[in-house]
């Protein structure tokens, strides 16, 4: 994975992490779990662990070191036991919403409340959110470690991605402001990696043999 993919890749996975919670209806009642905004908000959110998984691996194609392996296994196991909880909040709760408003039946949404709270699913999906956390803290030291980015760079989305789980027990701007630091995050990083990007070819070309010019002949 080129160091433009990787780049761009975290600047996407950042601001997908805002327009999720920008996006997705403030509440938990039918209205808004049947609306299109409530299934492209956690959109969102799904395609912001699938890059945030190819960010962190190219991250490791970048810094080479174990650290950064670890990290990107880490964010990728956390990614695979998170999604399914996601898939199934943005696209069967949509379902259910729908039928239990057009049927007029509220009590249909009490499957949602089973799902949602189902020990199995729950149990993945906090377990997924922790190897995320811990994935991006790794990623984070990895970055801090490598002497080739920002010492800091790493740290705004490593604090984002520990405070994900806490951050559902907060009120909406909360949830907003949490996505806002997720997006800082992944743009920081993406501005170190192509930074790094550019001084290594500058570093390139200042070494390159300067072209020997012939001596001017004498008359």
């Amino acid at each position: 994975m080129s160091s433009r993919l990787t780049s761009a890749a975290f600047a996407a996975c950042g601001i997908l992490f805002l327009l999720y919670p920008a996006i997705r209806p403030w509440g938990d009642d039918a209205a808004a779990m049947a609306s299109t905004a409530w299934v492209a908000g956690h959109a969102a959110a799904m395609f912001g662990f699938v890059l945030l998984g190819l960010a962190v691996l190219g991250l490791h194609r970048l810094l080479g070191d174990r650290l950064s392996v670890r990290a990107a296994v880490m964010t990728w196991i956390g990614a695979g036991l998170t999604l399914p909880y996601y898939g199934a909040e943005d696209f069967g709760l949509n379902v259910i919403a729908q039928r239990s408003l057009r049927d007029g039946a509220p009590a249909l949404m009490e499957l949602a409340e089973q799902f949602r709270y189902g020990p199995v699913a729950l149990t993945m999906f906090a377990s997924g959110l922790l190897l995320l956390a811990a994935g991006t803290i790794m990623a984070a030291v990895a970055v801090w470690r490598s002497g080739t980015l920002p010492r800091w760079s790493g740290t705004a989305l490593a604090l984002g991605f520990a405070l994900f789980i806490p951050q559902f027990f907060g009120p909406y701007p909360l949830r907003i402001a949490h996505g806002a630091l997720i997006m800082i995050g992944g743009l920081w990083l993406a501005v170190a990696v192509t930074r790094r990007d550019q001084h290594a070819l500058s570093e390139h070309d200042g070494r390159r043999t300067p072209e020997t010019r012939p001596d001017s002949a004498i008359a």
